[in-house]
């Protein structure tokens, strides 16, 4: 569909939800009712919901979150799914016009084909389909068309109508379960329809399935390499997910289907995709005289008469531990709670986790842009326990936590160690404890003794580069976190620098050597502020000296970084110079990597040729990006390698160059709208650096306590601090005379008294206390230079 269509639906969906009035009921964005500070309805999930790679105008496509209902890091998503198949890891995309069933886990914002996606429900009506079919009718089944103008979206709800079956159906979530609530037309042959088969990126290879009385069912979906899934395997994911789940109203009838796929069957992504697959699925023989059943591909489906605007729920817990575990959950849960109060639950503890940060002024689309990428940072590291702490190690047996903390699965490292988890040890650092146990448990059961970099479901996938965990522990270490095992994390630390580093040669020879040696470097300098901080001089010294590797593949001739081959000499330098893409560097240029020495930035500009070269280079690499923001050859914030750079003006003594581009990329790359984020949104990094950038503070340097400021978007952000980990209760920045053309900072105050750094340290802000800024239209020079 082209995006002139999509912006046409767009309004008509506006228009249809709210009678020309505002967004709130359809998006859930506006002003809460009332008084009381309610930060989830400012919530707009359907901000990012797009995969459309015409849409991006690249590869990558848009931000791939999921619209669907969830709590504040759950296991459980209930989100409508809109296709199987292509990179569409939230198994939606707003432009398609069908949906084939709801799932009860999704992943949030990433490319590599996705993963997830199972227990796919769809309640239908009339003869029964055993497949989903295209969205394009080559292959027709049981997916609907849906009402664009019925689509609604909050913290922890979503509903749509069905208009094929004409059923409504809407979904909310606890941690562990999830609830569907469906209001069936009047139809002697209803049903709830599960597909156990269905993954994001493949399929599940192995299903079991038990009737346990006329409501109930339970069983388990076993997803391994070969059925696809992350990377398409590649990633290396194995999982089994167990359910137990309940209807409101009996089934008169029930049944299976099991499709007959044959062994020497590929099971992949496009395998399972590919027409004769679906053809065999789709010819799968119904059994109704067994009450369990065990195969490669099945489905379930219950049945019974409904009336007219019948409501039918479906309830469903869910563990990653066993059958018990599933059964567990679901009583702890869910099982007492009615849809509204599943509902109102999410929205408190939205509520709850969103109030963290408590913002004024703005306008009202920078606030629902605000709280809905404050949203988009509470969806993973998500729950990987049940609720009586046991949970799968690495080691592929059942452990328990002890209560010391909760295990956490999805760490996409290689881009949440920028802002993501900066913002974590502001707002809440048990959260960075948690997912340091968790890495640091994973190292350990599974026997490796080093730290995953993309870790999903206890797997070492090996997706992306850098060892991006040792910053993350060195940042939390330096301030104050430290509720894990540190010299057993010190340890892992060093065994990820020698596994993967610079050590043989004091750099990586590759085609992405600049990229590795870079990102490799500065992980190095971060086991050196580790070790300084445990009194450990020898290696101190050691790491130190390591992270200038950076300094082996600067050509001078060239005047830029360059990759070297193991021999020592360099790769051939492109025609197109530092602009070319994948030169050198992961899912970017050398122009945009090369800035990437956040460690030591003297040494880097040295090596450039000095201040006033590098502001000039460095002010071109801004004034050549285009004004969308979109994937391009600059500053790409599209992508993470660059989410730094803004930053960099204020170590270079220029602080009004910094806030003039935060404020632009704020402006800018983040939108109230469905397109409203510029590239992947990657487990929260995007937004998280939005939330920073825009109350007026960043990291520049993780592993390091400075912390960068610049211009906030708003006139008034109160950090609320965890008592715990921080001797204040509040911090709170205040703009003055705030506004989108008073965006330069004239002055400052802290805590009353005048202060004139354009950086303030992290303990400055544990402490508690008042940053006032006062702003102005032109830009202070003088100011932010101490």
């Amino acid at each position: 569909m082209k995006i002139k269509q999509l912006k046409l639906i767009r309004l008509v969906v506006i228009f249809t939800c709210l009678s020309g009035l505002m967004l709130i009921s359809c998006t859930g964005s506006g002003k809460p009712a009332g008084d009381e500070f309610s930060p989830a309805d400012l919530v707009n999930p359907f901000i990012g919901a797009s995969t459309s790679t015409s849409a991006a105008g690249v590869y990558h496509g848009l931000g791939k979150t999921f619209p669907g209902a969830t709590t504040p890091y759950g296991m459980v998503q209930v989100s409508p799914n809109t296709i199987t198949g292509g990179d569409n890891s939230p198994g939606y995309s707003f432009e398609h016009e069908t949906i084939e069933g709801f799932a009860f886990t999704q992943m949030s914002g990433v490319g590599w084909y996705g993963d997830l996606g199972n227990f796919l429900v769809m309640p239908t009506t009339g003869p029964l389909k055993t497949i989903a079919g295209k969205e394009d009718g080559s292959i027709s089944g049981y997916r609907s068309r849906y009402d664009k103008g019925t689509e609604l979206a909050k913290a922890g709800y979503y509903s749509v109508k069905l208009t094929d079956y004409g059923i409504r159906v809407e979904s909310s979530a606890t941690p562990r379960c999830g609830i569907l609530k469906f209001t069936f037309p009047e139809n002697k042959q209803s049903r709830i329809q599960v597909d156990l088969a269905r993954r994001v990126g493949g399929t599940s290879v192995e299903q079991y399935v038990k009737v346990v009385d006329s409501t109930t069912i339970q069983g388990w979906m076993r997803c391994t390499p070969e059925g696809g899934g992350w990377g398409d395997g590649e990633g290396k994911v194995n999982y089994t997910l167990y359910f137990y789940a309940r209807s409101s109203k009996p089934f008169e009838q029930y049944g299976f289907w099991s499709a007959d796929i044959p062994a020497e069957w590929k099971r992949k992504r496009e395998d399972v995709t590919a027409i004769p697959y679906l053809e065999r699925v789709a010819s799968a023989p119904l059994i109704t005289d067994v009450d369990e059943l065990h195969g490669k591909h099945l489905g379930f489906f219950g049945e019974f008469a409904t009336l007219e605007k019948e409501e039918v729920t479906m309830k469903v817990g869910l563990s990653f531990v066993d059958l018990e575990g599933a059964e567990k959950n679901f009583n702890r849960e869910i099982a007492d709670l009615d849809f509204e109060g599943v509902k109102e639950q999410a929205h408190r503890m939205w509520n709850q986790e969103l109030s963290r940060i408590k913002i004024s002024g703005g306008s009202e689309d920078e606030k629902t842009i605000f709280y809905t990428a404050l949203y988009h940072t509470m969806i993973d590291p998500r729950i990987f326990t049940d609720v009586d702490g046991r949970y799968v190690g690495g080691d592929g047996t059942v452990h328990s936590t002890g209560e010391r903390f909760t295990k956490r699965t999805i760490f996409s490292g290689w881009d949440v160690f920028r802002s993501q988890f900066p913002l974590q040890t502001i707002i809440n650092p048990q959260l960075v404890n948690d997912q340091l146990n968790s890495l640091i448990t994973l190292a350990e059961e599974s026997g490796r003794e080093y730290f995953e970099r993309w870790e999903i479901m206890n797997a070492y996938s090996g997706c992306m580069i850098g060892n991006p965990a040792i910053p993350v522990l060195a940042d939390a270490y330096v301030k104050g976190i430290r509720s894990y095992d540190v010299e057993k994390a010190f340890r892992y630390a060093v065994n990820s620098s020698r596994r993967f580093g610079n050590d043989s040669l004091g750099y990586t020879p590759s085609t992405l050597g600049i990229s590795y040696t870079l990102e490799y470097a500065y992980a190095d300098w971060c086991i050196a502020r580790l070790a300084e901080a445990l009194g450990k001089k020898e290696e101190a010294g050691e790491y130190m000296k390591k992270s200038q590797a950076y300094r082996s593949i600067f050509d001078p001739e060239m005047g830029w970084f360059r990759p070297r081959k193991e021999d020592g000499s360099w790769y051939p330098w492109p025609e197109t110079g530092r602009t070319t893409e994948w030169y050198g560097s992961i899912e970017s240029n050398p122009y945009q990597q090369g800035w990437f020495v956040p460690h030591d930035v003297e040494g880097m500009v040295e090596l450039m040729g000095g201040r006033e070269r590098v502001l000039e280079d460095l002010t071109r690499f801004f004034e050549l990006t285009p004004a969308h923001f979109l994937w391009n050859d600059y500053y790409n914030h599209a992508n993470e390698p660059v989410h730094f750079v803004p930053f960099l003006f204020n170590r270079l003594n220029q602080p009004w160059s910094t806030q003039k581009w935060t404020r632009s990329i704020c402006a800018r790359a983040y939108r109230n709208e469905v397109e409203g984020i510029v590239g992947n949104e990657d487990a929260g990094q995007m937004s998280a650096w939005y939330v920073l950038a825009a109350s007026g503070i960043h990291p520049a340097c993780p592993g390091d306590t400075r912390m960068e400021i610049t211009s906030p978007v708003f006139e008034r952000v109160e950090f609320r601090l965890d008592p715990a980990h921080a001797t204040g209760d509040k911090f709170t920045i205040i703009a003055h005379d705030n506004g989108p053309d008073r965006i330069y900072i004239q002055r400052a105050l802290l805590n009353g008294k005048e202060y004139n750094k354009c950086y303030i340290d992290f303990n400055e802000i544990a402490r508690g206390g008042v940053l006032e800024l006062f702003m102005g239209e032109q830009p202070n020079e003088k100011w932010g230079l101490e």
